[in-house]
């Protein structure tokens, strides 16, 4: 009987997992304040500020009434506040992306069995983990490809191109009657979820007002926690028709053209606009989603930062090794291994046997509970992101996940009633999991695009989600064997050590993004804008 559990998080990963052959185990897609000067030390946590921000970043008075710098929606509220609300349609469109990476996550978790049965490779673990695990390999062709896309065509149409493969993939793993068909409809559905998992945050922080960039950013990891919650609804007949599984990849075609007739209507990046020399389109954007009086303030600072000549659309992966670019590039890489090694998918695995130790043997009814839990963190998320900071929301996320793996190991270690063990079990896992939805989440995918410039933006997230994929990969590869091997006590104790060692990386490496623009975040970060401001 397999048993699989998944991890319903934003741009992060999940993971199926079989207790037929315990050998297999396959993952896939489940900031106190730093400084920065222009030097980039690896080895050294401690990152200086420049002494003097620039001076078109100093806070100045507005010249004109507070009320005319309002946007319609926002004048019409009576003081309430809709400043996101032009732009929350186009977000949503968006976030079709990740329910289409939730779906296909949950969509494999229970039908796997059925097909392997139907398609003739019953009990051949090597295929069955390749049916599998071949996601992988197209989505980390899907993220590395993905910057050179989206700075050529720009995120609306690479929406758009992306959804061939998912629709194809969709289809044809639906259609499939050999294992090579269903290997190479879950490769395209993987090479298409692997360019979302990029454009995704980086469309929304293009998009998003500044005010509301974090919130709208959480409907990333909403979206995702809602595709799994879909696919594992829509589940329940398998039981008892075994070749419901078709019709549960046919409905996964069903999201890829709500999006791309969505897209057809929806705005592309404002500043990806200006980068191409599209001045007036990028102005009618800034006009609809963001008010008239946001337009020319908004224009200067994309201008302060990109030629606006069509020239940084052509810019090259050898630039990665540059300053600023390379500092934001290792951070980004680094906040996406230490997420995988924080351990998210092993504790996921185990959690379907925490639950049946006390008591609840229905699986159906576990996942339920995981995936509730994500989403309470993620709703939660979207509340606190903008309030609280992307700094500190990561910082305490980490400080969480910690402190629940050092609750279950010692439920596991010291003699405890069996009861009271168990549930301490039940809550450091559950607690782990909902503080994980809280920060390390929906937060690493949101905050490296702030991070990035807006030359080298589409890269450095193709970049850091490559790291993503291989991390998840290699700890889903030898997970099993440290538990097989050490036991779970000291292989949950290391995942709260590497979630400790993210806490202060963030405190030490991140710079706090809330409520400051791009363009700003960008002069700050970058020495050549700090020298010519000296």
């Amino acid at each position: 009987m397999w048993v699989a559990t998944v991890n319903p998080v934003g741009t992060v990963p999940a993971i199926i997992n079989t207790r037929r052959n315990p050998k297999l185990l396959v993952s896939l897609p489940a900031s106190l304040s730093c400084r920065f000067d222009g030097r980039f030390r690896v080895g050294k946590l401690n990152v200086p500020a420049a002494k003097k921000q620039p001076k078109d970043l100093e806070i100045r008075e507005p010249d004109i009434p507070e009320s005319e710098n309002l946007s319609v929606s926002e004048k019409n509220s009576e003081g309430s506040d809709f400043g996101w609300l032009p732009a929350f349609p186009h977000v949503l469109i968006a976030s079709m992306s990740n329910f289409l990476f939730g779906y296909h996550i949950g969509v494999m978790n229970g039908p796997i069995v059925s097909i392997a049965r139907e398609l003739g490779f019953e009990g051949n673990s090597i295929l069955e983990g390749l049916v599998v695990s071949i996601f992988i390999a197209g989505a980390f062709i899907g993220s590395i490809s993905s910057g050179s896309l989206v700075d050529k065509l720009g995120c609306r149409r690479t929406f758009q191109i992306d959804t061939i493969p998912l629709i194809l993939g969709a289809i044809l793993s639906a259609q499939a009657h050999s294992v090579d068909e269903i290997l190479w409809g879950r490769f395209l559905v993987g090479l298409g979820i692997g360019v979302n998992t990029v454009l995704v945050p980086i469309y929304i922080s293009e998009v998003a007002p500044t005010k509301y960039r974090g919130s709208l950013g959480a409907l990333c990891q909403i979206g995702t926690c809602l595709g799994i919650i879909s696919s594992l609804f829509l589940a329940i007949p398998s039981d008892n028709d075994p070749h419901w599984w078709r019709m549960m990849l046919y409905i996964a075609s069903v999201p890829g053209f709500i999006l791309t007739l969505g897209m057809q209507f929806a705005v592309d990046s404002p500043r990806w606009l200006c980068k191409a020399g599209k001045l007036d389109d990028a102005k009618s954007v800034i006009r609809d989603l963001w008010g008239a009086s946001e337009v020319e303030k908004a224009v200067k600072e994309f201008q302060s930062v990109s030629k606006n000549d069509g020239s940084d659309l052509n810019s090259r992966w050898f630039e990665l090794l540059e300053e600023p670019h390379s500092r934001v590039a290792f951070i980004g890489g680094a906040l996406f291994v230490l997420q995988q090694f924080a351990g998210i998918n092993g504790v996921l695995y185990f959690s379907s046997l925490t639950f049946q130790d006390v008591g609840v043997t229905n699986g159906a009814l576990a996942s339920s509970v995981v995936g509730l839990t994500n989403l309470a963190g993620a709703l939660t998320a979207l509340y606190l992101i903008d309030k609280q900071g992307r700094r500190k929301l990561l910082i305490g996320s980490y400080l969480g996940m910690a402190v629940s793996m050092f609750l279950v190991v010692y439920a596991i270690n010291f003699p405890l009633d069996e009861s009271l063990s168990h549930n301490l079990s039940i809550l450091g896992t559950v607690l782990y999991i909902f503080t994980f939805a809280i920060g390390a989440g929906p937060v690493t995918g949101l905050i490296i695009p702030e991070l990035s410039s807006t030359r080298m933006r589409g890269k450095i997230m193709g970049f850091s989600f490559t790291s993503h994929w291989v991390s998840n990969f290699l700890v889903g590869l030898f997970f099993l064997d440290l538990v097989e091997k050490f036991g779970v006590a000291p292989v949950y104790a290391s995942f709260g050590g590497f979630s400790l060692l993210a806490a202060i990386f963030a405190k030490y490496f991140i710079v706090e993004t809330k409520g400051r623009s791009l363009e700003e975040i960008e002069m700050s970060l970058n020495p050549n804008f700090q020298a010519r401001d000296k």
